[in-house]
Formats: structure tokens, sequence, C-alpha cells
């Protein structure tokens, strides 16, 4: 912990014991009178209810409620994003157990959104409306009309890279209906946001939306830091209602942030140094800041999708999806690194400085046709989505440096960002790289009766990855070329990949399941991040074959109370196969002997246990091994990094009166390993690991009328301590958002 919290787990508790002791008279009661199975069918949704259960995704591939859906899928719905106030992926995202966010490696800050999930790096498989999203962006919320998060291997449903799932955000299109919504809010650090919502019908069926966004965030805690920025997302709906729409959106974000490059993990436990004073020193100020006001992180993201939705008649449907994007990111950043105590005077005591630019562009142009449908063979009906899929794309990097340039350390306990420092130089050398994918799918459900359904799916694609570099050679790299000389270097990647999943279900009930699952994904080289290498101990060496992940899932799932509370449990196994791992130290021989292994269960629930009560809940448990191979910290018996043992999250409000709905919830992330193996002495590492966590928010909302409502979310109600994120030395920390208040006006007209 950064310093000791003011509240403990005690004061938590009873907190949340003190407000769910009357809700849970109202869940029996409600329970009681929805037992009877005529009077479940009978209960309908009121159109306009906030609701948080979703009964399907968006995406057609999957074709069944997920109740019927023999994988672990969660939906953040948009009430829920609404109630907690969330404006961005990752603040969503933590209504989802089990996803913890990263550090860049040592001095360089990783940006957008980079996570982990059940063990393993997720930020190349985040989608968009079924379509791979990239670029180092921080993914806002304001044109977000639900994300579904769907775990475990997942090469069938979305190809290369799938190793532990999929994040699929869903855009704002028109509705057959006309509305203006506008949210003005506030913050205790001095933010102010604006979002606003209208949909217009222009005539029977044709409708246009527009969602907006602007503004000017201070990161809470941290000085200077800021989130600034706009978005706009336009979209026109031609066919609502009819056999074929027509959809055209796009969306347009521009980002204006100061980065924050983190504080030093002095004082920390753990914390080691060989310098005794260090060792023995206090904890910096959490709110430092040891960059400049004059560094940047200037986004600009565009996207355009056109959507065509056809029914073909006897219970075909059509879906076409074209796309383009492309994302720029330049960015200048102060990182810290060395600490320096020339006496035992901590007013003396500097850290070192290093500055980082990079310069980003990616870019993506897809068309996806997906064909859905149902046929009988016999008794057996199946219910099946068949597709293909055309995908290009790239990412360009240019490189800096700061040879020759003085970069001051800055005072360790007193820095200012009053300070002029080198902007990093560009050096001619780049990276420029490219995959090319064309797909072919297959998704069939057969239900054999009532009572049983098997799932089959096949995915075969070829892709085709080119790596362009250009270097800058010095007298070690090649010595027979003048010292600057640019040097370039191009190496190609192709092949074919199947994936595959089986499943089987059986319903014990209408209103549950029980099934059986397992499936695979393949990571190519080069295939996560564009990259390849002739290095013989780089994975993305293309000499090497595909990673490949495949996972066993026994699960459950139940509709309760009329289908408005969605309760899931599994179990899962993980295991990825031919990971690089040293076969000969002495010759430095690598081969890919490599398996890690990641198994636990999952428990959620989300949706209404009475008429005024909501609820999203979850739970991970992660138990994670190397069982095969040994390079640097992926040695045998080692775990992985940055997975806690348990995960959970509880987020509930309760509408006391028709105009009055208070709430709030809790999230838990177990202790984070960054040092795995097991063969290391801790006690001279620095920052071994990521402390437990528990941090309590709260809301209330008072709507003063169908169109005026005043909501108040108030974030680590107990103002805990934690780390948010370290990087990978341990030197280097983002603290947790402390004690903050978040006021907004809601007007519907």
């Amino acid at each position: 912990m950064i310093r000791s919290g003011k509240h403990g787990l005690t004061t938590s508790l009873a907190l949340i014991a003190a407000l769910s002791g009357p809700l849970a008279a109202h869940a029996e009661a409600d329970d009681a009178r929805n037992t009877d199975p005529e009077k479940r069918e009978e209960t309908v949704v009121v159109e306009g209810e906030t609701l948080y259960i979703v009964p399907r995704v968006s995406s057609p591939k999957l074709t069944q409620e997920l109740v019927n859906t023999p994988q672990t899928i969660s939906v953040i719905s948009g009430h829920l994003i609404a109630d907690q106030g969330a404006v961005s992926l990752m603040e969503a995202l933590r209504n989802t157990p089990g996803i913890t966010m990263q550090l860049g490696e040592n001095g360089n800050t990783s940006s957008g959104d980079t996570f982990t999930m059940r063990g393993f790096s997720s930020q190349s498989s985040i989608f968009q409306d079924g379509i791979r999203d990239l670029g180092a962006v921080t993914r806002d919320s304001f044109n977000l009309e639900q994300i579904e998060v769907a775990k475990g291997p997942a090469g069938s449903d979305i190809g290369r890279g799938a190793s532990s799932g999929y994040i699929n955000q869903v855009s704002k299109t028109p509705r057959a209906d006309d509305f203006t919504a506008l949210n003005a809010g506030a913050t205790t650090e001095g933010g102010v946001r604006l979002t606003g919502d209208a949909n217009k019908m222009l005539g029977e069926t044709t409708g246009v939306r527009l969602n907006v966004m602007v503004q000017d965030m201070p990161v809470p805690g941290r000085d200077e830091v800021t989130s600034t920025g706009y978005g706009i997302a336009p979209s026109i709906a031609f066919g609502i209602g009819t056999g074929t729409e027509f959809q055209l959106f796009g969306q347009h974000i521009v980002q204006d942030n100061v980065p924050d490059g983190g504080i030093p993990s002095i004082g920390l436990e753990g914390f080691y140094n060989a310098n005794a004073d260090l060792r023995a020193g206090a904890a910096v100020d959490p709110s430092n800041f040891y960059g400049s006001s004059a560094d940047y992180e200037d986004v600009e993201a565009n996207m355009i999708t056109a959507k065509v939705i056809h029914d073909l008649g006897g219970g075909l449907t059509l879906t076409n999806t074209s796309r383009y994007g492309k994302t720029q990111m330049d960015r200048v950043l102060t990182g810290i690194n060395a600490l320096s105590a020339p006496s035992s005077d901590p007013a003396t005591w500097t850290v070192s400085r290093s500055r980082q630019r990079v310069d980003q562009t990616n870019e993506i142009l897809g068309n996806q046709t997906i064909l859905t449908g149902s046929f009988t063979t016999g008794r057996l009906v199946h219910d099946f989505s068949t597709g293909l899929e055309a995908l290009y794309e790239s990412q360009k990097s240019l490189s800096f440096s700061t040879t020759g340039l003085t970069i001051p350390a800055a005072p360790l306990y007193n820095p200012s960002a009053n300070v002029s420092l080198a902007v990093p130089y560009a050096t001619g050398a780049e990276t420029d790289g490219s995959t090319t994918t064309l797909a072919a799918f297959l998704f069939d459900t057969v239900k054999l009766d009532e009572k049983w359904f098997f799932t089959a799916g096949l995915r075969a694609e070829n892709y085709d990855i080119d790596y362009d570099a250009v270097s800058v050679s010095t007298a070690t790299s090649h010595p027979a070329l003048p010292v600057g000389t640019l040097v370039p270097t191009s190496i190609t990647a192709d092949g074919s990949l199947v994936s595959w999943k089986l499943a089987a279900l059986y319903k014990p009930r209408e209103n549950g399941s029980v099934y059986i699952s397992y499936g695979n994904a393949l990571t190519p080289p080069g295939g996560a991040n564009f990259s390849l290498s002739s290095s013989e101990s780089s994975i993305n060496n293309p000499a090497f074959d595909p990673q490949e992940t495949e996972s066993l899932e026994v699960g459950t799932k139940w509709d309760l109370f009329g289908e408005h509370l969605a309760v899931s449990a599994a179990y899962y196994s993980t295991t990825n196969k031919d990971e690089l791992a040293v076969l000969d130290p002495g010759s430095n021989t690598y081969e890919q002997l490599g398996e890690r292994k990641v198994e636990g269960i999952e428990l959620s629930a989300v949706g209404k246990l009475t008429q005024n009560w909501q609820i999203s809940a979850g739970l991970t448990t992660m138990d994670t091994e190397v069982t095969e191979g040994t390079t640097g910290n992926n040695t045998q018996g080692a775990a992985a990094r940055w997975s806690p043992d348990l995960s959970a999250t509880v987020w509930s409000t309760y509408k006391l009166t028709p105009a009055f709905t208070f709430g709030g919830g809790a999230r838990y992330t177990g202790e984070q390993k960054r040092v795995v193996n097991p063969a290391t002495d801790i006690s001279t590492q620095n920052v071994p690991v990521i402390p437990e966590a528990w941090v309590v928010d709260a809301m209330a909302r008072y709507e003063f009328s169908e169109q005026l409502a005043l909501q108040l979310n108030v974030y680590n109600l107990f103002d805990e301590d934690y780390i948010s994120t370290l990087n990978n030395s341990g030197a280097r920390l983002t603290p947790g958002q402390p004690l903050t208040a978040y006021l907004s006006l809601n007007v519907r007209f």
C-alpha cells in the first residue's frame, strides 16, 4: 500500500450489510411471487425500464440466448455504465472480475487500454461491433450501447490471438424512437464532462442518432495529469423495422491529454535498493508529477462503418459489415528510473528521468458477411451461423532518441512541472507491420430435443504478415557501416490457422442449463503486435509455430425471477502450449517447449432481485502455473504475472421511492505477483507484489421528473490507498483513485 488506509475491510462489509438487510426481505417476498412457472411467463419488461440484464449478445455468430450459450460471457449494459458514471472502457470493465491493468516495461509507459484477462495479455483482443479495434487509445463510453466480455480461448469466434477471450464494444445506432438526453457533470477535482444522445425518426423507417462528448478532466489524485478531448458519433439508418435495414455510422474522437509517468515505489512494502538510506526512505506523495507540464498525448481516432441487415425469407438473415478505421497517437512522456541518494538527507535525493516519444498510426479495413438461419434434418433442428471475413490491419511507429540531450534528474520528494525538458528527436528508424486475413467460419447448434443442445464451431483463416523496419546502425550492430546508417529489414510470415470449439448443453428446466465445452485459439508469430523478428530468442520469429491455447469449461446458467436475474457458475482450465523455453542455457538455444496452465472458477449474478433492487456481481479465482519450460520468469512452477488468486466485484442499486435511487458496490482484487519465479529470493526484489485491495463506491440519484434527474457518484468511499498498476521492474507505479465525487445533471426530452 502507498500509505495505511483510513478504514478497513470490517468497515466496508459493515456498510454493505447495513444496506443489504432490508433489501433481502424484499428479495424473499419477490422470489415467493415468482416460483410459479406460469407467473414467470406473464412477467413483462416495461418499455424504457432501466435493466442490468441483457439476454443475448449482439453478434449474429452466437445464435442462442446467453442461458443457452456454453461459454462464460458477461454483458455490461449501458444502464449499468450510466449508474456507475463510468466514462471509459476500463472503468466499465471493473464489473467483470479477473481483468487487471498493466503499466509499461521499466521506463516505458503503455498507453491506452492495456490489460490481462484470465492470466493472458488481452489488449489486442478488443473489438467494436464484431470487428477488431486497433490503436493506443483510451476508449470512451459515450457511444457504447453495451460491452460484451467473452472469456476463454475463442479462436473460432474471432480468429488469431484469442487466448483468453475478447471484449466487444457495441456502438449506439438509431432506434425507432424520438428522444434527446443530455448529461452535464463535474468532479471534486475541478473536471467537467458533457455528453449528449439524440435520436430522431425521419418518417416511419428512417432514423438518425447523434452522440457527442466533450471533457476536461484532471486525473484524480495526480498533479498535472489530465484527460481532455471530445468525440462525435453520427449515425443514420434506413429501413428500421423492415426486412432490409441499412446503417451508416461513424466516430471521431480527439484526445489532448497530459500522460502519467507514475511515481517511484520507494517506501512501499517490499521496496529494495542497494543503498541503505533509500531502503529506509519514506514514500513519496502519491500526487507527485515528475514530468514537464509540456508533456502531451495527442490522439485522433476515426472510424466509419456501413452495415446491411437483410431478411432473405425462410428464416435466413444476411448481415454485411464494412469498416475503415484510423487511429493516430503522438505522445511525449517523462518516465522515471534510478534513485540517487548522495547524502543521508532526503532533500538531496533525486530520481533520474527518461524522455519517451511515441508516434504510432493504426489502420484497419475490413468486411464481414454473416448468414444465419435454421433448418431441420430429421428430428434435429440446426441454428447456424456462417460467413466470411476479410481484414487488413497495419501499425506504423516512428523511432526517437535522446542521445546527446541533457535530461536533469528530479527532486525525489518535491518535483516541479515548471521545467523545460528536451524533446526526443526522430532518428529515421521506424517499423511498419501489417496483417491481411481471409477467414471462413461455421457455427451450428443442434437441438436434439428441448433438453439437449450440441454446438460446434470451426474457423479457417489464412494470414499474411509483412514487417518492414529501418534501424540505425551502431558500431556493434553493423561494424562494417558508418555509425548512423539507416539499415532496412523486411520479414514476412504467412500460414493457415484452424480454430474450433465443441460443446454439449443440457437443460434440466426451461430456465436453466448445464454445459461442457472445449475449444482452442492460435497465435502465430507477430499475430498480436504486427512485429516479426529474426532473433532465435523471440516468439515473433516466423520460424516458430503458432502458440496454441486450449480450454475446458464446465458450467451452469439459470434465469431466475421471471428471467429478470441471470446467475452462472463455471469451472475453467486453460493451457497455453508452445511457449518459448531455453533448451540449452549454455548454447542459448530456444525451443517451443513451454506450457502454462490457468484454472479456476467464475461466478456471476446480474439483473433484478425485486422490482426495485438490481445487482451485478461476479467472482473469479485463478490458479496459474508454468507447467513446462524454463526462460526468465517462465520457469517451471512459476505463476503468471498480474493474476490474482481471487477477485470479486458487486454493484447494487435500490429504488427507495419512485424519485430516489441509491446504491453502491465493492471491488476486491487479491495480491498480484510481479516476481513469479519460485526460485527467486524476493527479499532482494523491488516490490514483488501488488497488495490486495478493497475499494467501495456509492451513488445516489434523485429524479425530479421523467425529464430531469440529479446523480451523485462517490468513488473510493473510504479513501483506501492502493496500487492501480505496477511496472515490470517494480520501480514505479500509478496510485489508485482516491476519494472523489462526480455530480451530474441528466436531462431527457
